[in-house]
């Protein structure tokens, strides 16, 4: 905090920043929430589950708009919808920034969101049938709510995914390690920190530093992106070039997929194809996760089997007795 005591600068509120974004929110959003955030935070006390009541209210009125269908009510529509996402960027923001944040205001803003995005499709492509008896809009209409779901429904399996093994690695060098003290080999691994952990969709990497002497336990960290970074060294310069402006590279994400469809589309046209095409672009960029993570998973299984190759062998030079107990942990 700078300046007055109680006074929050933009400075502060970038500390707020996600260390990663889809690009929609990094170079349209953010840039305009941190400035309204600055005397809301200073000058009101206005919460953030109030904030994301407000965003879902004035994306309600959107939905309305997309559902009279005319082509004004349709550019008013867009306009609602990107202030009410703005208005979304905010509440997180300001909970960070003031310490403020709960696990039902996660809830909340996160159910608020995903109603706000289906009752807006709903309404958007059965205002375009009702008004030009196109059946297909329909059709568009199942699209994208299907792309839409399919989208959170991948990253919530891929984190778990990505979760399981990362716990499978620890539970393996913590037992590495246990056995490695029962034969009097020192295995130093440090705590893990919320620095260490790997980022979501981007860094699966394991920090654990060891000292003992065989090629796999002078490893620094366990990365599990070694067989996607041999194969795409191009891909990881162009990845630290839009980290470094906290882009994220899944470049067309669930955020831009309904950013098109509900601001873009509605103001210049075309939302037959935007739906179209968007779907197949969000499946696209999902597919390429599927595959950096199938790529990860044989990175996983090459690391673990040299963790349990390592432990194996330090049981063998165990006494009986000792390596009964150590193959029981």
């Amino acid at each position: 905090m700078s300046g007055d005591r109680g006074k929050f600068s933009l400075e502060d509120v970038k500390e707020t920043y996600k260390k990663k974004d889809a690009w929609w929110t990094v170079l349209l959003v953010d840039p305009v929430a941190s400035r309204l955030i600055v005397p809301t935070a200073n000058y009101t006390n206005i919460t953030p589950n109030q904030l994301s009541l407000f965003s879902f209210a004035l994306g309600m009125a959107s939905v309305y708009c997309f559902f009279l269908g005319s082509p004004t009510a349709l550019v008013v529509g867009a306009i609602l919808y990107h202030i009410s996402f703005i208005i979304d960027c905010m509440d997180g923001k300001i909970a960070r920034l003031k310490g403020t944040g709960s696990t039902f205001g996660v809830l909340l803003d996160i159910s608020l969101d995903h109603i706000r995005v289906v009752l807006a499709a709903a309404a958007l492509t059965y205002s375009q049938y009702r008004i030009t008896e196109d059946v297909t809009y329909l059709y568009l209409g199942f699209l994208f709510l299907a792309a839409y779901c399919a989208r959170h429904i991948n990253a919530l399996q891929l984190y778990k995914l990505r979760r399981e093994m990362r716990g499978k690695l620890r539970k393996a060098k913590r037992k590495l390690k246990q056995t490695g003290e029962a034969a009097g080999i020192v295995i130093e691994i440090p705590e893990e920190t919320e620095a260490d952990k790997p980022e979501e969709e981007e860094d699966e990497s394991e920090r654990d530093h060891e000292t003992v002497n065989t090629e796999l336990l002078q490893k620094k960290k366990f990365d599990l992106q070694q067989e996607f970074k041999s194969k795409f060294s191009t891909y990881m310069k162009i990845r630290e070039f839009f980290l470094d402006k906290r882009i994220r590279m899944h470049l067309f994400s669930g955020i831009e997929f309904q950013m098109f469809v509900f601001v873009v589309a509605p103001i210049i046209g075309f939302l037959k194809e935007t739906i179209f095409f968007g779907a197949i672009l969000l499946m696209a960029f999902e597919a390429a996760i599927l595959y950096k993570i199938w790529l990860s998973t044989k990175d996983f299984q090459r690391e673990q089997d040299k963790i349990e190759t390592a432990t194996a062998a330090i049981e063998a030079t165990l006494p009986p007795e000792e390596r009964e107990t150590a193959e029981n942990r």
